[in-house]
C-alpha cells in the first residue's frame, strides 16, 4: 500500500489569472495600469492645454470673440449629462460590489445611454459650425457678433483650430468609453461580475471619470472666456 502523499490540488478563484498570487494582487495591478496610461493621456491633453492657453494670451480678442459664437445652452447640456453619467458610473460599481446584476447592467446601460446623448448633441454642435462657415480652411468665414474690435482672421482659425482638435479629441475618447462599456454591460449581463471579481467594472470607471473631468476643464475654457454683454 502507497504511502505517498495525495496530489495538491489549488482551488482556483474565478476571474483570477493564472500569473497572479490571489485577487488583491490582481486588482492592484489593474489599477496600477490604469493610473499609469491617465498619466499619459493627462500628458497628452496637457500639450493640448498649454497650446490653448499660450495662443488665448496672445490673441485674446479673436478667442473670446470665437468663444461668444460657441452655443453655451449646447455645452452646458452636455456638462449636465456627463455628470449624471459619472454618478451612474459610481453607482454601478457599488452595485457590482454588492452583488446587484440587474442593478449593475442598468446603471451600466444608463451610463451608454449618456454617453451617446452627449456625442449626439456634440455632432449637432459641430454641424452649426461646419454651416457658420467656422470650419478652419479655404471656405473658412468669422464675422464676430459684436464688431467694435477688428478680428485677424488667421487668429480666429486658431481658436477653431484647438476647438476641434480638443473637442475631437475628447469625443474619440468617448467613442472607446462606449466601447467599453458595451463590453462591459455585455459581461455584467452574463454574470462575469461578483462581490468578489468585479475589478473591470472599477478599471472602466476610472477611465469613464477621467473623460468626463476633461470635459469638465473644457467646458469653461472653451464656452466661457468672455461672456459679457457687448452691443
Amino acid at each position: 500500500m502507497s504511502n505517498s502523499p495525495a496530489p495538491l490540488v489549488l482551488e482556483h478563484t474565478p476571474g483570477l489569472q493564472h500569473h497572479f498570487a490571489d485577487m488583491e494582487q490582481q486588482r492592484n495591478a489593474s489599477s496600477l495600469g490604469m493610473w499609469i496610461f491617465l498619466g499619459t493621456e493627462i500628458m497628452f491633453f496637457g500639450g493640448m492645454f498649454l497650446a490653448y492657453l499660450v495662443y488665448r494670451m496672445w490673441y485674446f480678442n479673436e478667442f473670446a470673440a470665437g468663444s461668444r459664437t460657441l452655443n453655451l445652452l449646447v455645452g452646458a447640456v452636455n456638462t449636465a449629462v456627463l455628470i449624471c453619467s459619472s454618478l451612474t458610473v459610481a453607482l454601478s460599481v457599488r452595485a457590482a460590489q454588492l452583488g446587484k446584476r440587474t442593478l449593475l447592467v442598468t446603471l451600466l446601460a444608463l451610463t451608454i445611454l449618456f454617453g451617446l446623448v452627449f456625442l449626439g448633441v456634440k455632432a449637432y454642435e459641430w454641424d452649426e459650425k461646419f454651416t457658420e462657415h467656422h470650419v478652419p480652411g479655404y471656405s473658412f468665414h468669422f464675422q464676430p457678433e459684436s464688431p467694435e474690435k477688428p478680428v485677424d482672421q488667421g487668429h480666429a482659425q486658431i481658436f477653431f483650430s484647438l476647438y476641434f482638435a480638443m473637442t475631437g479629441m475628447h469625443a474619440l475618447h468617448m467613442i472607446i468609453g462606449v466601447g467599453i462599456f458595451s463590453v462591459i454591460t455585455w459581461m455584467a449581463w452574463r454574470g462575469r461580475f461578483t462581490p468578489e471579481y468585479h475589478t473591470p467594472v472599477e478599471i472602466a470607471g476610472l477611465y469613464w471619470h477621467f473623460v468626463d473631468i476633461v470635459w469638465i476643464y473644457l467646458f469653461p475654457l472653451l464656452y466661457l472666456i468672455d461672456r459679457r454683454p457687448h452691443g
